[in-house]
């Protein structure tokens, strides 16, 4: 007889397991059932293989559909002050690169972020934590990347393992320093890349206050060669990289991850079929970011048809940040990208659940419903999981439960 914590019964259950085809369903009529112990999935199936058990509790779902909780791995969410204004700036024809170039952009959210305290950054970004929680998100990835010298970067890097100890979501926090030239080196970025890989890193990496290290490959940020060897740097470390890539033209990114085993490239709107190709022989996930595509204005879409014709894994984000992508709903993130990237809404899903836990290295440990993974449910008040990239702004969450 098994002995488990909880029984969930009575449930439709998308597994979203990569074996599987739509959605990877089990209980369609109402029939799956979960079990968990110790907060992981002890048992998953239909009803009527179920064995005996002496459940400590059992809750019957009433036919609701059960997913696994949804993940956010690209997220900026630590940060001060807003850009309202440059968004009015870019309405009226400014473009990104003009705003940058002009002292705005990245550069006013450092200074914002840089004069406040980290109870200041942890108020202001614990809100939106909770918003996405508040859709079914589990896990979250935060970056630094608004300090840009060390003090900064590590108070980020802290506040953001804050919001993994005082919400009920898993943080994973990635170490941005290299997202653009700080004021301090403006005419010497090999210097700025310096201090990343001599000081900033190891101090980091002591402290075990990341999980990956990300960078920003575009012409207004770093090239190659230098994330190169901040790359280099970081898994000497131990530390897994990610990369920020060919979102404002095709400066080689896509193989720039690839050379260097990331989890991810991200964005990818002018990523080359070269690009694409290099990414499907290194593993790496494409995470889209429909946010910023939309709020930038973009009209270069990602290679999404050769993704998938080269079988690379596709997640989907909210790129949540001040700038370009002012968005805290992984929601309204799955919708955007059936919209503007034509994703379907099996792929939304996947994207933000299974695929985004590959992203983060987490593929062993959530993202699906399969015995043995951390017990991370969703469970929604819809009528089927396509639901789930359709409706926008409509509260359909009924109960989030963190393994």
């Amino acid at each position: 007889m098994a002995d488990w914590d909880l029984l969930l019964t009575d449930a439709r259950i998308a597994t979203m397991r990569a074996d599987a085809l739509d959605y990877g369903v089990i209980g369609e009529s109402g029939t799956g059932t979960i079990a968990v112990k110790d907060g992981r999935i002890a048992w998953i199936g239909d009803a009527a293989e179920l064995p005996s058990d002496s459940s400590l509790e059992k809750r019957s779902l009433d036919g609701r559909w059960v997913t696994p909780a949804l993940i956010d791995c690209h997220t900026h969410l630590v940060f001060g002050g807003d850009r309202a204004a440059e968004f009015e700036q870019r309405l009226r024809g400014a473009s990104y690169e003009d705003i940058a170039k002009s002292g705005g952009g990245i550069m006013s959210t450092v200074r914002a972020t840089r004069d406040a305290t980290a109870a200041e950054l942890f108020e202001a970004a614990l809100p939106r934590a909770n918003a996405l929680i508040s859709e079914g998100v589990a896990t979250i990835e935060i970056k630094s990347g608004y300090g840009l010298d060390v003090d900064n970067e590590i108070k980020m890097l802290e506040v953001a393992r804050r919001l993994g100890t005082d919400t009920s979501a898993t943080v994973r926090t990635t170490l941005l320093a290299a997202h653009t030239v700080p004021p301090e080196f403006e005419n010497d970025a090999d210097g700025y890349i310096d201090l990343i890989c001599d000081t900033l890193l190891p101090r980091v990496c002591d402290a075990k206050l990341a999980d990956a290290v990300d960078a920003y490959c575009e012409s207004i940020a770093f090239d190659a060669d230098q994330i190169g060897r901040v790359f280099a740097a970081s898994q000497k470390l131990g530390l897994p990289v990610k990369l920020h890539a060919d979102q404002l033209s095709d400066g080689g990114g896509a193989a720039l991850a690839a050379k260097f085993d990331a989890l991810s490239a991200d964005h990818l709107e002018y990523t080359s079929a070269s690009g694409v190709a290099a990414m499907a022989k290194g593993n790496a996930v494409a995470v889209l970011l429909p946010g910023a595509f939309l709020t930038l204005g973009e009209t270069q879409l990602p290679p999404i048809d050769e993704l998938r014709a080269r079988n690379v894994p596709i997640a989907v984000a909210t790129d949540c940040n001040p700038g370009t992508s002012p968005m805290c709903s992984l929601r309204n993130a799955m919708m955007l990208a059936s919209r503007l990237f034509r994703l379907t809404p099996e792929e939304c899903l996947a994207g933000a659940t299974r695929v985004a836990a590959q992203a983060l290295g987490l593929i062993a440990d959530r993202g699906t419903l399969e015995t043995g993974k951390r017990a991370d449910i969703a469970i929604w008040d819809v009528s089927h999981p396509r639901e789930l990239a359709y409706w926008t702004g409509t509260p359909q969450l009924a109960e989030l439960l963190s393994g």
